[in-house]
């Protein structure tokens, strides 16, 4: 399920959206999308939560750390870290004792969380949006996207944002029937974030096998 996970979790933050049909949903994503776009750094607290077609359900929490100008990123969570200091990424199975070290893609068009908040610049067709109402975040905005590409796993994604034209949360529903959903918690920008937090360290991890893939 982490790895799993994992390929979701970036996948929800990739993308980039080639404006289509609903004007209004496009003048939104543009107004969030330009308001990214000015975020050096951005620190999120963030909630997943998987349910499969047979009603399983699984959910986790982490932390993401993004250095947008380096191309350098953070994710924590429970069971996996995945470090990248621009060059190599590192995915670190906490139950596995693992780390994995594969090159970086910097290249723009891969999935990857250098993506993060700004997945809608091409690649999906608008849907419908319309307001909804959540009991902590209060109105939000709801915009519907579908892959261009029919080979794409997934159906659907609902982007919700709120009322400061942040993203709220994430829905993606896969054609298996499937729908994980990330939400973001908390959200800090343009705070300065030590180099180091982009930095594999081996004593961090003892006793871990390394395994380079690169």
């Amino acid at each position: 399920m982490m790895m799993r996970f994992m390929y979701v979790f970036v996948a929800l933050f990739s993308a980039t959206l080639a404006f289509g049909q609903n004007g209004s949903a496009k003048k939104i994503l543009d107004e969030v999308s330009q308001k990214y776009d000015g975020y050096k750094t951005i620190q999120s607290e963030f909630t997943f939560k998987a349910t499969q077609a047979n009603g399983e359900n699984y959910t986790d929490k982490g932390k993401l750390f993004l250095n947008k100008p380096s191309n350098q990123y953070k994710i924590s969570l429970a069971a996996q870290d995945l470090i990248s200091d621009g060059k190599s990424t590192w995915s670190v199975l906490k139950e596995d004792k693992e780390v994995q070290v594969s090159e970086a893609d910097n290249s723009g068009q891969a999935i990857g969380p250098n993506n993060i908040f700004t997945f809608y610049k091409s690649g999906y067709k608008f849907g419908s949006s319309s307001n909804q109402s959540d009991a902590a975040a209060g109105k939000l905005t709801a915009i519907d996207l579908t892959p261009e590409d029919a080979k794409s796993n997934y159906s659907k994604i609902q982007v919700r944002i709120n009322k400061n034209k942040h993203i709220h949360d994430v829905t993606i529903f896969d054609k298996s029937g499937a729908k994980y959903t990330y939400t973001i918690n908390g959200l800090y920008v343009n705070s300065p974030i030590a180099s180091s937090t982009f930095q594999f360290n081996k004593g961090n991890y003892p006793g871990f096998e390394v395994v380079d893939l690169r």
